[in-house]
């Protein structure tokens, strides 16, 4: 299989339970929810995306010929040491392109692989972190994993019903949007209203990282 990727490069994961850790970051091309055209986006499923994943011309981007390609290039970018190795995988959606060769491929070279998707597709096994963050208007088909992270407000999605899913982290990410102190204001009354849900800040953007 060739692989589509965006960007890759090597950061601090800015999101999430694994805030502050260092990773390999690792942007396929492509979604199911919305084309990346800013034409598209009013009728997208997925309207709000704050992400370029368009193309194979971003930093570290390219296509891979086969999963041992593309995990030579992960290797490469996070360098020397073996110990603690962590690869994000996200998109776009990762599972449109993720596959089982490419899995046991980064697990060669000693990756914990984690892994963000919108849920609409099953997760491929052998994923070491699974955070998966629904979209108001999509089928949920992945409905466990390690982390499930609500980017809010969404009209359309009850966080009670999704308290029904199996996860082991609930966080609540404010949207990235032009009334952002609003969104931040819903994320905290999200969080105080309903004690399983953890406030969770891009940090990345915070800081200055990409």
């Amino acid at each position: 299989m060739t692989y589509a990727v965006k960007e890759a490069f090597l950061t601090l994961q800015g999101e999430g339970v694994q805030t502050g850790s260092r990773a390999v970051f690792l942007r396929f091309a492509g979604c199911n929810l919305w084309s990346g055209r800013e034409a598209d986006r009013a009728a997208a499923v997925c309207n709000f995306c704050d992400t370029d994943f368009v193309g194979t011309d971003g930093i570290g981007g390219g296509k891979f010929a086969d999963a041992d390609q593309l995990a030579g290039h992960v290797a490469a970018l996070w360098g020397e040491g073996g110990d603690q190795r962590l690869v994000v995988i996200t998109g776009g959606e990762p599972m449109l392109q993720l596959d089982s060769p490419l899995v046991d491929a980064l697990h060669a070279q000693y990756f914990r692989i984690a892994v963000e998707s919108n849920g609409t597709i099953a997760a491929v096994p052998g994923i070491d972190w699974l955070c998966i963050s629904p979209k108001a208007g999509s089928e949920v088909v992945q409905r466990s994993g390690n982390e499930l992270k609500l980017v809010w407000p969404q009209a359309g999605i009850d966080p009670a019903a999704l308290e029904q899913w199996a996860f082991d982290h609930w966080l609540v990410q404010p949207m990235d949007c032009v009334d952002g102190e609003a969104a931040r204001a819903a994320a905290i009354a999200l969080a105080m209203e309903r004690p399983r849900w953890r406030l969770s800040l891009q940090a990345h953007k915070i800081v200055g990282l990409a």
